[in-house]
């Protein structure tokens, strides 16, 4: 464990993540650090109370070398969003330890899910990449961007885990998609305008922004993303399916097939301009955002992330 990457390291945990597990998750992380003192050169520990918290703990991190994340795509991408509030010569690396009911941001890491001790394995012999975030009206996101039905799905999503819902990752993001598309009934009309390309008027039915290739628990949304190319991927429909058809691309985004459809367009872009006529629903890694004019652009390079070898 000598060549660690860690150094001096800021753990931050939400104690509440996966169902409350967070807190036994926080707790080997604690032991883990305090007994193997040549992963790291110091540590901190600090849990999170409630929403935000994790924003102003990881914008206030001084004099650390890494910010380690434990809990879901929620408490990461609170994270991420204090890192990109600090200098770029002084953002401390990520590391992320997933323990949550989505965890699309470990699968384009490539670590290991809901596994503390395995997580840890993978990052003290991990290696440091760059990485590009997102970046829509100020607001940064890590994942994923989406307007259209599939930003009511990833809402009600989060609604139903807020309830306590049993169900977790696909199954709970599946049985949110049959409700919702079952209830589709138009687009949301809005003009489109891609780099320096001429605006495009689309009835948004979904209109997906990704650094990585998943959202919603594992479904492949823009198979191709690589989070170090510099690039944000883009998925979002050009004809307006019937109902059936529009099943049966959901059902087919699980594997990326849905690429293949005439219905929908996937493209590499560095940025975006819409305006919606009225306020569609729209979700940033999860979390609600509300608008009609979205600017979207990458930050390239913006993150140094620790990798899985």
């Amino acid at each position: 464990m000598a060549d660690s990457p860690l150094g001096r390291t800021l753990l931050i945990a939400n104690p509440a993540a996966h169902s409350g597990k967070g807190a036994q998750g926080a707790e080997f992380a604690r032991r883990f650090l305090g007994s193997y003192s040549s992963v790291t050169s110091g540590y901190e520990v600090r849990l999170t109370s409630g929403p935000g918290e994790a924003t102003t703990i990881a914008e206030g991190a001084e004099g650390f070398d890494t910010v380690l994340v434990l809990g879901g795509d929620g408490v990461t991408h609170e994270t991420v969003c204090g890192l990109m509030r600090r200098d770029a010569e002084d953002r401390p690396q990520l590391g992320i330890i997933p323990l949550g009911s989505g965890n699309d941001y470990a699968r384009t890491l490539g670590m290991v899910t809901n596994d503390v001790e395995a997580a840890f394995a993978q990052l003290v012999r991990g290696s440091v990449r760059p990485v590009e975030v997102g970046r829509v009206n100020g607001t940064h996101f890590m994942e994923t961007l989406s307007f259209g039905l599939d930003a009511a799905i990833a809402i009600d999503t989060t609604e139903r885990r807020a309830a306590d819902t049993s169900q977790k990752g696909e199954a709970l993001y599946v049985t949110s998609g049959l409700k919702i598309l079952s209830r589709a009934r138009g687009g949301f009309p809005c003009t489109v305008r891609l780099d320096d390309e001429d605006p495009v008027d689309l009835s948004t039915l979904i209109f997906a922004v990704q650094v990585g290739p998943t959202y919603g628990g594992g479904f492949r949304i823009c198979p191709d993303a690589d989070p170090a190319d510099g690039l944000l991927d883009v998925c979002y429909n050009v004809r307006k399916p019937v109902l059936p058809h529009l099943l049966a691309l959901f059902g087919l985004a699980r594997s990326g097939r849905h690429a293949r459809s005439r219905v929908v367009r996937l493209r590499k872009i560095r940025r975006a301009v819409l305006d919606f006529a009225a306020e569609p629903p729209c979700q940033v890694d999860g979390e609600a955002l509300s608008g009609t004019h979205f600017e979207v652009e990458v930050v390239p390079a913006a993150l140094r992330v620790i990798f899985p070898v």
